[in-house]
């Protein structure tokens, strides 16, 4: 039954972005009226988000969800506690912040198993066995990000900081990088990495992404949260958001649906190359759903717990907030 749905799900998208109109599902007169605050702009690292909406899974659901695009200027945990969202998306290091700071944020579900933050770097030119090797190259580091976090975790591995590399200061553009003046860059690897390999490819160049977590550093990534007192209160309608939002992230992860997702991401990313989408589609795909196994929104308890820890010993939280009791995942709230 699902195989079918989906594919009646992916000829109403294709069809409606073929045709230049715009496919929307009908939607009860009743159905509540939910927000949800993605964390960036829509493209294909949202893709089930898009799906959820596009291809109805909300609408059979009984609920009106309107998906808000994000920026650095939206905070959804901040929309949480204002009343202005009922959902969001907020990477592991908000929630831990916010906590710190008494917000009441639960977390639902956790969309990226694998962090897509990680630093592209040509090879055989640069080789990385182990933390201790990063001492020999130019770093670049966004101050203030997550990424700075998690390579100053990295580098305490091998008994190294910050001040004993050469660090360079990351902003959005990436001509350092490009020029090879910079020998690491950190990336969205299923976004700004897929493009930059693409372009250096062009050039002759290989390259590879250096992952935290293939060194023991499982830093959590972006997960859906909502409000102890939206879970509390209305129980019924996060159960049905979540049952929605994981059913239509699997399918979008399926690659049977390659098709009907990237059309229904189209609809709102239109300045990125179709061919460049699917590659991030591809590389989505490895992130979320790593092993066929892995079901879509799995919370990695002890890697929750982990990120806890790593920024309680580097300063970015003074006292523990003990997160793991705020995970409440997919299967908390199973229908």
């Amino acid at each position: 039954m699902k195989q079918i749905r989906w594919m009646v799900i992916g000829m109403a998208v294709w069809m409606a972005v073929c045709s230049g109109g715009v496919w929307m599902p009908a939607v009860r007169a009743d159905a509540p009226v939910l927000n949800y605050r993605l964390k960036w702009l829509f493209n294909t690292s949202v893709a089930g988000d898009v799906l959820a909406m596009e291809g109805g899974f909300f609408r059979d659901a009984g609920l009106d969800v309107r998906i808000k695009e994000g920026s650095p200027e939206k905070d959804a945990i901040k929309e949480l506690e204002l009343g202005y969202a009922h959902f969001g998306v907020a990477s592991a290091d908000q929630v831990i912040r916010a906590l710190e700071k008494g917000a009441d944020v639960v977390v639902l579900a956790q969309l990226f198993q694998i962090n897509p933050m990680q630093w592209i770097y040509r090879y055989p030119q640069v080789q990385i066995t182990g933390p201790a090797d990063l001492k020999q190259y130019t770093l670049g580091v966004t101050y203030g990000g997550n990424d700075e976090t998690i390579m100053q975790t990295l580098l305490a591995m091998a008994d190294l900081t910050l001040r004993d590399v050469t660090v360079t200061g990351v902003r959005f553009d990436f001509t350092p990088f490009l020029k090879n003046q910079v020998d690491l860059w950190p990336v969205y690897r299923n976004s700004q990495g897929v493009i930059l390999a693409k372009q250096l490819a062009r050039e002759g160049e290989m390259v590879r992404f250096l992952n935290p977590a293939d060194f023991g550093v499982a830093f959590v990534a972006n997960s859906v949260v909502t409000s102890g007192k939206m879970a509390a209160d209305r129980s019924d309608d996060v159960a049905r958001f979540v049952s929605a939002l994981v059913a239509a992230w699997e399918a979008a992860m399926d690659p049977a649906n390659a098709d009907a997702v990237l059309a229904a991401v189209k609809k709102y990313d239109t300045g990125t190359q179709g061919e460049v989408q699917a590659a991030q589609l591809d590389v989505t795909r490895d992130l979320v759903k790593p092993d066929p196994d892995i079901p879509v929104g799995r919370i990695q308890v002890p890697a929750w717990a982990q990120t806890e820890a790593i920024m309680l010993d580097q300063g970015l939280i003074k006292k523990p907030v003990n997160v793991v009791s705020r995970l409440r995942g997919p299967s908390s709230f199973a229908r």
